[in-house]
């Protein structure tokens, strides 16, 4: 058998040590991979030289061909040309005209994308039947890997199986069973795969590589190898993504001898490894702690002219960081250095740690990513190395990405990680400034789980947008946790919350909110609040008695409490309640017309809430 890529025989030669390298590292007997060696030495030169000048004289005559091809297509256009420019001289004009551009399949595929994601799907319908494309399986594959909200996905898949002269083929069958394996819906994988069997439709190697990571991921190690076994048996040819997956999920579980002889019989079957590879074999070793083994590995990637990526050195530096193993991350660096390769946030950080816990000078680090040199990160005193997603929320925050911080955000709630209340602060201020208040609540509920206490002004802060745009539950938390640590949110907010938990059909804790108020904090508007809310859940008595209590408090009703009151009891059947409650307010305008006195704040605004009509 030939090996895949080799040119004369040097090079075969060369590649056999380095096979034997790798699977040394690995602690594979030389018996199991000697007759390995010996097929691929079975390549002749002589073979290898006439293969090659076959290839050659192959190219030549098919390098002609096309040119003359090329040449003689460029007469006829020319041709045609010139006699349709003779044709109709007397109207330039209509010559000069162009047809309407269609639309790139791009641009065709990310309308229906954003119609998938924006819209309901009652909406999405009806926008999908009016896109003028013929529905064939390359776009309806290619809109599935945009990677729609899964629901609407599958819906999508679903509708677009019922339109006449489409049917769908085992590259959309694999797209959605990735969909559901991403979302950790393992049922509904194994459906598709089901119906795809009895469909008759190609499982190719892709469909099952695919379903084999996602049963590994939810722990079913079990699954993913008779998976692996049934696509080897059932001849589908695995790729090298396919072999390096399996040798992921083998080293991920534990399972090194069964990996190495993955990697052994995949260069059998004549497949190169790629970077990716080796970037597997490499975090293994490193995690494992053999850094001397994990170097070679990179040694011999670099002879098979396979070059370390970015991902493979962050991998690699951010293993020796967690060691602490200071000679391998420098040989990383260096080479990093020699490529212009740059490590993340988060690696250099620890890597940054790393080497002052060791007591190393950082030259070298800061040499090969002098895009983190900013002057923030050198002179600040108040960075905390040690704890690298504070710095991380803080770069986001400067740049306003608010959608990577609601995700950093949710990790640290689920770990219980610290945060320091002044960024948090300023979180909950820029986010509810800018409208994404998703961002601020999430920074308000760490804050609240870390036992922090924030100032006012950045409760207040959130709780316009919340009441503006109606999430009454989520403003009922804020006001609870300021009452909890003894702030007051004044008599505007308590009422503005209290009738908003009215509207949304919760007087029950209206009342109990407006009730749970100090005394210090009561007004006229409070009151007229409290009888609202105790006359629109219909229990009478309760409000009159509440009316009672204000009037011998010493707080004044004003309109917008006769206004309340007169609706209230008209609402229950009482009329004679309501002519009085009406009589005093024919007194209170009389009065009120007589002295021409200022009104205080909160009785303006009382009647600004009940009694706008006066």
């Amino acid at each position: 058998m030939r090996f895949a890529g080799l040119s004369n025989a040097a090079t075969v030669i060369r590649a056999s040590k380095r096979i034997c390298k790798i699977w040394r590292s690995f602690g594979v007997p030389r018996s199991e991979f000697k007759s390995t060696i010996s097929k691929i030495h079975r390549c002749p030169r002589r073979e290898v030289n006439r293969l090659e000048n076959e290839g050659t004289t192959e190219l030549q005559s098919t390098s002609r061909d096309r040119e003359s091809k090329i040449c003689s297509g460029r007469s006829i256009n020319v041709r045609r040309q010139s006699k349709s420019g003779s044709r109709n001289p007397k109207n330039p004009a209509r010559s000069n005209k162009e047809a309407p551009k269609a639309p790139y399949m791009r641009e065709i595929i990310a309308s229906v994308s954003r119609i998938l994601r924006s819209s309901t799907w009652e909406e999405a319908q009806r926008d999908l039947k009016a896109i003028p494309v013929k529905w064939d399986s390359y776009t309806v594959n290619q809109v599935l890997k945009t990677h729609p909200p899964m629901e609407k996905a599958w819906l999508f898949f679903v509708w677009v199986a019922q339109v006449k002269g489409f049917k769908h083929d085992h590259f959309t069958y694999t797209t959605m069973l990735d969909i559901f394996g991403e979302a950790g819906r393992i049922s509904s994988m194994e459906l598709m795969l089901k119906e795809m069997k009895e469909r008759g439709l190609k499982i190719d190697a892709a469909a099952c590589t695919s379903a084999m990571a996602w049963f590994a991921k939810v722990g079913d190690l079990e699954k993913a190898i008779e998976l692996w076994k049934e696509m080897k048996e059932g001849g589908y040819f695995p790729t090298v993504v396919s072999y390096t997956a399996f040798m992921k999920i083998l080293f991920d579980h534990g399972r090194e001898k069964e990996a190495s002889r993955v990697f052994k019989e995949m260069i059998e079957a004549g497949l190169s490894p790629n970077c990716h590879t080796y970037t597997v074999m490499i975090e293994h070793l490193a995690g494992s702690g053999r850094f001397e083994a994990a170097l070679e590995i990179m040694n011999e990637m670099r002879e098979a002219e396979v070059e370390p990526d970015k991902a493979t050195c962050n991998i690699l530096v951010k293993k020796c960081s967690e060691f602490g193993e200071i000679t391998a991350m420098t040989k990383v660096l260096r080479y990093m250095k020699d490529k212009s390769l740059v490590l993340r946030l988060p690696v250099f950080l620890d890597a940054l740690e790393s080497l002052r816990r060791a007591g190393q000078s950082d030259l070298l680090l800061r040499e090969v990513n002098p895009h983190l040199l900013a002057e923030e990160l050198r002179s600040s005193s108040d960075v905390n190395v040690a704890n690298p997603d504070s710095k991380i929320v803080g770069f986001l925050l400067c740049k306003r990405n608010f959608a990577a911080m609601d995700v950093m955000l949710e990790a640290m709630l689920l770990k219980n990680k610290e945060l320091g209340e002044e960024l948090v602060s300023d979180i909950i201020l820029a986010s509810s400034r800018r409208g994404f208040i998703e961002t601020a609540l999430l920074a308000f509920l760490l804050s609240v789980k870390l036992e922090q206490t924030l100032h006012s002004r950045v409760y207040i802060s959130l709780l316009g947008p919340l009441l503006r745009s109606g999430r009454v539950h989520d403003a009922l938390k804020i006001a609870e946790q300021m009452k909890k640590e003894g702030r007051s949110l004044g008599i505007y907010l308590d009422s503005v919350l209290s009738l908003g938990l009215v509207w949304a059909g919760k007087p029950a804790i209206a009342a109990g909110f407006l009730s749970s108020s100090p005394t210090s904090e009561k007004s006229s508007l409070t009151y007229t609040c409290l009888i609202y809310v105790y006359l629109q859940s219909m229990e009478v008595e309760k409000g009159l008695e509440t009316y009672a209590r204000m009037r011998e408090e010493g707080f004044s009703a004003t309109l917008g409490t006769f206004e309340v009151l007169i609706l209230g009891m008209e609402k229950a059947g009482r009329k004679n309640n309501a002519e009085f409650f009406r009589k005093e307010r024919r007194k209170l305008l009389q009065r009120s017309f007589s002295k021409g006195s200022a009104v205080p704040v909160d009785e303006s605004l009382c009647d600004l809430f009940f009694a706008s009509g006066w």
